[in-house]
């Protein structure tokens, strides 16, 4: 029973990474939690999560591969021949840390993504956060997602047809996403607010 106990314990354990990004990604990472009003750790680890089974970034990162793996049901081919990932890494940068807290599992996948681009765990993950937030489809649909679990229907109906009308009317041809304007809302509102249902009502009824 206690072997049994020990082993569960074991198994459930929180794995510590603390990787160095650069400064305007850490920033970034900040933003979307503050928007989503997430902690940022857990922004990390959801951002890495989707990440390692997002066909989208996988396969942008998949050209550095230098040894084969299985994620997420998928094999992904690696040849030693591959440039390495370490020669994309802007030299220059200014960086800093930053901290997450991954499963057991969720850590396994980072550490065969590691493997497969022949660095250490905390570089994939540092890696994967960059290539993650630059896929503006994640960045989308997790604001999308947050904001339908915090704001009621009645707001969101509003808030699509206002998306709707931007983007119909945009003289400049570009797709106006949720994550930017919520961006806009939470800028235009942020004083005097205390949360993200109160800059989204306030911005709504200004319209009005």
């Amino acid at each position: 029973m206690l072997k049994e106990k020990l082993r569960s314990t074991r198994s459930d354990k929180k794995r510590d990474v603390r990787p160095t990004i650069p400064v305007t990604l850490k920033e970034c990472i900040y933003r979307i939690s503050y928007i989503t009003n997430t902690p940022v750790k857990d922004v990390c680890v959801d951002i890495c999560e989707a990440g390692v089974v997002s066909k989208k970034v996988m396969e942008h990162m998949s050209v550095y591969f230098r040894r084969q793996i299985w994620l997420d049901q998928t094999l992904y081919r690696g040849d030693l021949a591959n440039a390495s990932i370490k020669c994309e890494i802007p030299a220059g940068q200014k960086k800093e840390r930053i901290t997450m807290r991954f499963s057991q599992r969720s850590f396994e996948n980072i550490r065969a993504l590691g493997y497969a681009l022949d660095v250490t765990p905390t570089t994939a993950v540092a890696l994967l956060l960059d290539a993650s937030v630059k896929n503006s489809d994640f960045i989308n649909e997790y604001v999308r997602i947050f904001l339908s679990k915090h704001v009621d229907e009645g707001r969101m109906r509003e808030l699509k047809q206002v998306m709707t009308f931007i983007n119909k009317n945009n003289p400049y041809e570009e797709q106006i996403s949720w994550s930017a304007i919520t961006s806009y809302i939470v800028d235009e509102m942020k004083t005097g607010t205390s949360n993200l249902s109160q800059s989204i009502n306030g911005w709504l009824d200004k319209l009005k």
